[in-house]
Order: structure tokens, then sequence, then C-alpha cells
């Protein structure tokens, strides 16, 4: 996955968990920050989910404090290589019409499990992954979606 362009210094400030975001026009921008780890991947994950929905590759890296908490270390490096991006839509099934709050919870649990997909890594989805991820956001209740993206999310630390 070389593509040639990565960071030449760590982000300025005090070690910390950050994601760099590269975009051509603009270079490096910090995406998110914090002093935990885990809200920094989760903000990763749908950053990269958002750009595929653009049709845009991401290119990303993720810098936390070191052992010791004194310095920087590089954590994760996230380039596609380059041609289209996966961004296939969801099969459309013959379904009863979902009152507006029916199809908010549906989004939501849609969102914490592509989330927590693109967390561990699986971000180009197959027409099946769409199949199976609109099977269990229709059929798992939103307490259960998030236990399954924890354990996701656990399962790539």
């Amino acid at each position: 996955m070389g593509t040639g362009i990565r960071m030449s210094a760590p982000p300025a400030g005090e070690p910390r968990f950050v994601a760099m975001f590269y975009r051509p026009a603009s270079g490096w921008k910090v995406a998110a920050e914090s002093s935990a780890r885990s809200p920094v991947d989760h903000a990763v994950a749908a950053m990269i989910q958002t750009l595929h929905s653009r049709g845009e590759k991401a290119r990303v890296e993720v810098w936390g404090p070191s052992e010791d908490g004194s310095t920087w270390r590089h954590l994760q490096s996230i380039s596609e290589p380059p041609g289209k991006a996966a961004s296939q839509a969801s099969p459309v099934a013959e379904e009863s019409p979902r009152s507006a709050r029916e199809e908010r919870l549906r989004d939501r649990r849609h969102q914490v499990l592509m989330a927590a997909l693109a967390a561990v890594g699986h971000t180009k989805l197959e027409a099946a992954d769409h199949s199976a991820v609109a099977r269990l956001v229709d059929d798992v209740d939103e307490d259960t979606i998030r236990r399954v993206a924890q354990w996701l999310t656990a399962s790539n630390r």
C-alpha cells in the first residue's frame, strides 16, 4: 500500500491520540484527537465511510503517545491503492413504509455497525456484506448491535 505520501513528523503538541487525514489540495490535517484511542478509532471509521460514500479514497495516519507517554509513536497507516472507491449501494428490498422515528433508529443502528466494521478494516463491502448488514440492522435491536460493534472494535486492539 505504498503511496509515497507519509507524514514527515508527528503532530504538534503534547502526545495524545491523533488521526491525521491527507487531502491532496490541503495536505495533512488533524481530523480527530483525544486522550483515549477508542474515540479516535470511531472517528476514523466514520470519516472513511463518509469519504467512500463520496467516492473518495482515505489516507490516514494515527499517532499516539509512547508507552511512557512522553514521546510520539506512529500507530497505524491506512492508505488505499489508486482506483475507484468501493461504494456499492445496498440492495433495496420491498418493505412496508417506516415512520420517521423508525427510520432514524434504523439509520443509527446501520451507522454503528458500519463504523465498527470500518474500525476493524472491513471497508470494501460486497453485495453479500451489504445484505448481511441490512438484515442485522432490520432484525436486531440497538443494544445488541452496539454490543457486536464493541466486540468488533475490541478484536482490533
